[in-house]
């Protein structure tokens, strides 16, 4: 060591922090949640475990006879539907609402007429959803809502807080007993879908 690094060394102030405290900080500071990489997802994983199998079947059918390749060719579309379904599989997390389905909106007319066939036949769970989907589909027709494939009950009803928040309160009521209902699997009955058709007409009645 040269004699000018020594005195550099030398001119240095004494530590003050005891022997691994440093350590011991830099490790509570990387541990917090936005120094954290996630690892793979479970889809990442399989894809990666799948590729990694198909490079090893296609290593041993090099120089195989037809026989090999085609069976080959089976077990790989066997594991492309498998992955298919898997992936199609992956939805939202249904606690947050319902779901509208892709493809052409129903209007609220026919909901109501499902609705009211559940009730006939008892089926209070369905009656509420259906009653729901209802509710929501007139809000949209008042362009107080957009009916969107994919928004979820707790959307709307952030959505209609801001666009009629006179009507806030019942809107919540009733998505919470929607949600009850359908997702919650809670117990639902007469007083239930009659409770939901009373907090629904008191939404549309502050919207007209």
């Amino acid at each position: 060591m040269s004699p000018a690094l020594v005195g550099l060394l030398a001119d240095l102030p004494k530590p003050t922090r005891p022997p691994g405290q440093v350590s011991r900080t830099i490790d509570r500071v990387l541990a917090r949640p936005e120094y954290r990489h996630p690892g793979p997802s479970f889809l990442e994983r399989i894809q990666h475990d799948v590729l990694d199998w198909i490079a090893r079947a296609l290593t041993g059918v090099v120089g195989a006879g037809l026989g090999a390749w085609i069976a080959l060719a089976l077990i790989l579309g066997l594991v492309a539907l498998v992955v298919w379904r898997l992936a199609s599989g992956v939805s939202r997390d249904p606690g947050q609402g319902v779901v509208v389905s892709a493809g052409r909106l129903r209007p609220a007319a026919d909901w109501r007429a499902e609705a009211e066939a559940h009730e006939r036949a008892g089926e209070w769970r369905q009656a509420v959803r259906a009653r729901y989907r209802a509710l929501v589909a007139d809000l949209a027709g008042r362009g107080l809502l957009q009916e969107i494939p994919g928004r979820t009950a707790g959307e709307y009803r952030v959505e209609l807080g801001d666009a009629l928040p006179a009507a806030s309160t019942q809107f919540a009521g009733a998505t919470e007993l929607f949600e009850g209902a359908w997702y919650g699997r809670r117990p639902t009955d007469a007083t239930d879908a009659a409770h939901f058709r009373a907090l629904s007409d008191r939404v549309l009645e502050v919207a007209r």
